[in-house]
């Protein structure tokens, strides 16, 4: 399990809309236009107008039904389309160089954090601090290293997320998530929402410039149309990748504020200081991680 596997799935109001309906309602139209206007063939998008302007109410109303089934078929697939955009392919070799591509960015952002040999300014020390808080948002250590910059940016907020206090956040996540309180609750879901509505959209511009593609192929110079959604996919991915360092800083803050209701819902005694806190939630981690048997402590069940 990730960080990236507690998204909302389902068909809930306002994230149904933004994360499902529109990305395969914009998606839709695209295809429908140019299908309108001629395509494959001679683009006419006069056509297309005269198309559109001529459905009848029964048309209308059967189209939105169809474009809302497709968009409600592709809520289950949201995680593994998330997944496939963190760089999960069934190709080593692409994996393979895609990995060593990150590796080099990672090592350049990596030495900008180191201070320059001799006299050293207020702004070099500026630009290191810069380079560093960069570094541990979009990057997690080598070992972790994935092949693309949304899967990455995930995973630096799993190794890095309750770090500081001896927590596994990919294992503490789905137990300390349903105890947040409603403010912050709502912060890391808004959050988690915007980057599952750009990777929706992403993935579907994606398929529709090959779609438009295919479509526009004989269509002359209307060809080049096809790089229209390919763009916006493109746009949509960095737009991703935005909010899952957003997405991560609400995690972070999240434990930072909140892991102490996981240990009263235990029934477990609050640790004493920093070093207790660190030793029990290791312990608390290998045993949901390992099922390794913590040492017993008595419970503190509320009077």
């Amino acid at each position: 399990m990730s960080l990236d596997a507690l998204a909302k799935p389902g068909v809930q109001g306002g994230r149904f809309l933004l994360v499902d309906y529109l990305p395969t309602y914009a998606g839709a139209l695209v295809i429908l236009v140019l299908v309108w206007a001629g395509a494959p063939g001679q683009v006419d998008f006069a056509r297309a107008w005269r198309t559109a302007s001529g459905l009848s109410a029964g048309e209308i109303v059967l189209l939105g039904v169809a474009i809302t089934l497709i968009a409600v078929l592709g809520v289950p697939l949201q995680l593994a389309l998330v997944r496939v955009l963190e760089g999960e392919w069934p190709f080593p070799a692409l994996t393979r160089r895609a990995l060593e591509r990150q590796a080099l960015r990672r090592t350049r952002l990596a030495e900008r954090e180191q201070l320059p040999d001799g006299p050293i300014g207020e702004a070099d020390v500026q630009a290191a601090g810069v380079a560093g808080a960069r570094l541990r948002r979009l990057y997690p250590p080598p070992e972790l290293l994935r092949p693309t910059a949304l899967g990455n940016a995930l995973a630096a907020t799993e190794a890095g997320a309750g770090e500081p206090y001896g927590l596994d956040a990919v294992v503490v996540w789905p137990r300390l998530y349903p105890l947040l309180s409603p403010g912050v609750k709502t912060v890391v879901d808004d959050r988690r929402d915007m980057l599952d509505a750009a990777a929706r959209l992403s993935a579907t511009m994606a398929i529709v410039a090959v779609a438009a593609f295919g479509l526009l192929v004989a269509s002359g110079w209307w060809l080049p149309l096809a790089a229209v959604p390919a763009a916006i996919a493109w746009a949509a991915y960095v737009g991703a990748v935005h909010a899952a360092v957003a997405y991560g800083e609400a995690v972070r803050a999240a434990i930072d504020l909140e892991r102490f209701a996981l240990i009263d819902a235990l029934r477990l005694p609050r640790p004493l200081d920093p070093d207790d806190e660190r030793r029990r939630n290791a312990a608390l981690c290998d045993q949901w991680r390992q099922g390794v048997r913590p040492a017993p402590e008595p419970y503190r069940h509320p009077s």
